[in-house]
This record gives structure tokens, C-alpha cells and sequence, in this order.
């Protein structure tokens, strides 16, 4: 770890005690599969979420190809909700024929391209967006293809959208997934050794549960290592279901975080939405609201404040 990671670890353990922290607890659109864009975000307010992620595809077969004048009435939308935008994920899913570390050019430059595009997009919808780079099958080696090949690739595609997004002040945010799931940046060391080489405030990491499979070390022991670099957390069970159904130990991955003051989205992200994606979303928030360790106390919520909004001491 460089000084200047461990002075970030320092400064925020250093928060005030006494002052006035809270996890921001958001819920990614297709929880509620089958309605409307206002629906959606009309169901996370009245369950009690703050913020509101999107898949990039349930937007739009191409998703920049979203004209200006929706992209204002969806902002509008969150808006209105009393929602904040959060980002968007799972990006290359549509249209198809994407591959980041392709070894065709003319196929890499395509997805770049692309991924500036979702870049504009993301700003267009709000303030401070990320970009979370998950997409397995679409930033894989390809078969035949040197692992160590392909990262570099890879690599030098996020190095070259990395200055666009700084300006349009989108984080680009390398997810590391299962094994099952990619085999390309399995571990969250192998993500912020990237975001090392990189070398921009514009693209960063995140942890996901139930993409820790490939991890030996422990969340907490993950997250007092690498929070100089996290910038979004998402939440399900190792399996994928919602928080509440396994027994994943969400008391231990919270109190890490607040040790660390971190200040980003807890971001309900799941993928089975049985009964309902309301009853999920539902059920989801209330346990991980349970979850919060003793000792960092809840406060009494005050008349319209979201029910999500968990004061923390520490």
C-alpha cells in the first residue's frame, strides 16, 4: 500500500465521533421487471431506497441511442421520486457483438466506443454516475487467447475512455466477478492493481457479495485493505438471492464499512425475483437494515425522511 493510500485509511478512520454518517441504500431497476421506468422508481421511493442503479439494457435495445430528450425525462423521473441516480451496470449486454479485449481492433474499437457512449449517458441522467464494469462474457479471453493478452487490452480500452469520463465526472468502476462468471479479474486485488496502472480518479472498483467467491481472504479483511479504492458495494446473497435467505455475514461486511466511513451506495442487486420483485426489494431493506452492528446506533427517523437512511456513530 503507498503513503498516500494509507494516509486515505487514516483520514477516514479520523471521522468526528458524534458525526452524522448514514449507509445509502439503493436498488437496481430490474428488481421490478415488468413495469414502467416510472414505476420503478414510483416502488423504490415507497419502499424507503435513496437511489435508483440501472441496467443499461432495460432502457433501450442500444442504449445511447436513447435520444436527449428521454434521457431529461428519465432524469426528470428520478428527480421527481425523490430518488438520486446511482449508475448504470451490466453494460455490453446490448447490442450484441461487443468484446472489450477482443483481439479484432475493429471489434474493440466498436465496444470503446461504446462505452463512451454510455459515459455520456450517464452523465446525461445525473450527478457523480458510475459505471460499473461487470459484463464477464463480453471483457473474457478469448479461447486460444493469453489471459495476460487480454488484460492488457482491456487495460489500455479503460485507459482510453478513463479521460473522457473524468470530465463528464462518471467513475468507471472495474467489478471483479466469480470465476464461474469471467476469467478475467476474479479478485479485488487483480482489479486495483489495474486501477494502479491506470492511474485515474476516473476509474475505480467495487466489491459485490456474491462475486466474492473467487476471494481468500474475508470481506472484512477485503474491505480495511482495498476501501481507498471501493467506490460502490452491491448486496445479495452468495447465491444471488436477496439479502436475509442465506447466511452471508452482512453485520461483519457493515461494520468494516463504517469503520472506514465509507460513503458510497450499498446497491441491492439480485436475481430471483420471487414472489415479487416488491416483496424483494421489501424484504431486502428491512433485513439489512437489521443488519446494522450494535454500536452503531439507528436514530429516530424524522417525519419524510427515506425509512432507508441509517444514522451511523462511529
Amino acid at each position: 500500500m503507498t503513503r498516500r493510500e494509507c494516509l486515505q485509511l487514516v483520514l477516514a478512520a479520523a471521522a468526528p465521533a458524534g458525526s452524522e454518517r448514514h449507509f445509502r441504500f439503493s436498488v437496481c431497476n430490474e428488481t421490478f421487471e415488468s413495469t414502467s421506468f416510472e414505476e420503478q422508481c414510483g416502488l423504490a421511493r415507497e419502499i424507503g431506497y435513496e437511489g435508483i442503479e440501472m441496467m443499461a439494457g432495460t432502457l433501450a435495445d442500444n442504449p445511447i441511442s436513447i435520444p436527449p430528450v428521454r434521457r431529461k425525462e428519465l432524469r426528470r423521473v428520478i428527480g421527481d421520486q425523490g430518488l438520486s441516480f446511482v449508475g448504470l451496470h451490466n453494460l455490453l449486454t446490448v447490442p450484441q457483438g461487443m468484446r472489450a479485449s477482443a483481439r479484432d481492433a475493429r471489434v474493440r474499437r466498436r465496444t470503446w466506443d461504446f462505452v463512451s457512449g454510455l459515459v455520456d449517458l450517464c452523465s446525461d441522467l445525473g450527478s457523480n454516475g458510475i459505471l460499473v464494469f461487470g459484463s464477464g462474457k463480453q471483457r473474457d479471453a478469448e479461447p486460444g487467447d493469453a489471459t495476460s493478452d487480454a488484460l492488457a487490452r482491456f487495460r489500455d480500452g479503460l485507459r482510453s475512455v478513463a479521460p473522457h469520463a473524468l470530465e463528464a465526472g462518471v467513475t468507471i468502476l472495474i467489478e471483479p466477478l466469480a470465476p464461474r462468471l469471467s476469467n478475467l479479474l476474479n479478485r479485488l486485488d487483480e482489479t486495483v492493481e489495474l486501477v494502479r496502472q491506470i492511474e485515474s480518479p476516473a476509474v475505480r472498483t467495487m466489491f459485490d457479495v456474491h462475486n466474492t467467491a473467487g476471494e481468500t481472504l474475508p470481506a472484512p479483511a477485503l474491505i480495511a485493505k482495498y476501501i481507498p479504492f471501493i467506490r460502490h458495494v452491491h448486496l445479495n446473497e452468495m447465491d444471488g438471492r436477496r439479502p436475509g435467505t442465506g447466511s452471508y455475514d452482512f453485520r461483519a461486511l457493515f461494520a468494516a464499512l463504517a469503520r472506514y466511513s465509507y460513503s458510497g451506495w450499498l446497491s441491492l442487486e439480485v436475481f430471483d425475483f420471487q414472489p415479487s420483485g416488491k416483496v424483494v426489494a421489501s424484504e431486502a431493506l428491512r433485513y439489512l437494515r437489521s443488519q446494522i452492528p450494535a454500536g452503531f446506533a439507528q436514530r429516530n427517523l424524522q417525519p419524510g425522511q427515506p425509512a432507508s437512511t441509517v444514522f451511523l456513530d462511529w
